[in-house]
Order: C-alpha cells, then sequence, then structure tokens
C-alpha cells in the first residue's frame, strides 16, 4: 500500500490507496477540492459539511448521467451490431443469389451454343442435300436436253 498527502479545503490528509494508484487519487481529490471551492464560491461559507454533502451528490449525479450514457451507448452499439448481422446476412444470400444467377446464365448459354451449333449443321446439312438436289437436277436437265 502507498501513502498519499492530499490537500483538501485548507486541511492535509493522508490516504492510503493501491501501489501505482498515487497519481490518479490526486488527479481524484483534485477534481474534488475543484467542485468544492466551485460550490462554495456559488453558495458561500455554509458549511463544511453540507457542502461536502452537495459535492458528493454533484459527483454520484456526474457518475450515474455518465454510466446512463454507457448503457445507451452500449444499446446502441447492440443494435449497430444486429444491423450489421442482418447486413452481412443480406449480403451473403445477395451474393449466392447472383452466383446461381450466373450459373444459370452459364447453364443457358451452354444450351445456346448447343443450338446454335445443331441450328449451323442443320444449316450446312441442308445446303449439302439442296446442292446435290440442285447437281442432280442439272444431270437429268443436261441428259434430256442432248437427247
Amino acid at each position: 500500500m502507498a501513502n498519499v498527502n492530499i490537500k483538501f479545503n485548507g486541511k492535509e490528509y493522508l490516504l492510503s490507496c493501491e501501489d501505482g494508484q498515487e497519481e490518479h487519487l490526486e488527479e481524484l481529490s483534485l477534481n474534488l477540492s475543484k467542485k468544492f471551492n466551485d460550490l462554495k464560491f456559488d453558495l458561500g461559507n455554509i458549511g463544511e459539511n453540507k457542502l461536502l454533502l452537495i459535492s458528493s451528490i454533484k459527483v454520484m449525479d456526474e457518475y450515474y448521467e455518465t454510466k446512463k450514457k454507457v448503457e445507451e451507448q452500449k444499446k446502441e452499439l447492440q443494435q449497430l451490431k444486429e444491423k450489421f448481422k442482418e447486413l452481412k446476412s443480406l449480403v451473403y444470400q445477395y451474393k449466392e443469389n447472383k452466383e446461381n444467377e450466373i450459373k444459370n446464365l452459364d447453364l443457358t448459354q451452354e444450351e445456346l451454343m448447343k443450338n446454335i451449333e445443331n441450328q449451323k449443321n442443320n444449316y450446312e446439312n441442308l445446303i449439302d442435300k439442296v446442292t446435290l438436289e440442285i447437281e442432280d437436277f442439272i444431270k437429268k436437265n443436261s441428259l434430256n436436253s442432248s437427247v
């Protein structure tokens, strides 16, 4: 345990604290002294006990206001966390839907390519057939003309 000399309202007090907490204790006592002196200035000398009580109440009020704000921030953070999870889920769902769309488009493209290839083959076969028929027609006509 460490000991710290604290000056408050013109008097010195020897206070104990955990080792390493001396600076923090001095900072807290300076803050309390400031509040005490501000009240003394604002309210006049209404008695040390009453000023200490009002100072303590002000400190507790600040503490509870800060605590309330921290709780509100925790709630907001939790809500943001929930919204982020929801958004993350939507992003993954969107990604999955788009990947499925791409797969379907790939399948459709493959089917179209096969269909185009079949149509091309059919067209070539038709041209070959028509060409043969024309050649055959020309041969028959050539033979008939020569007779």
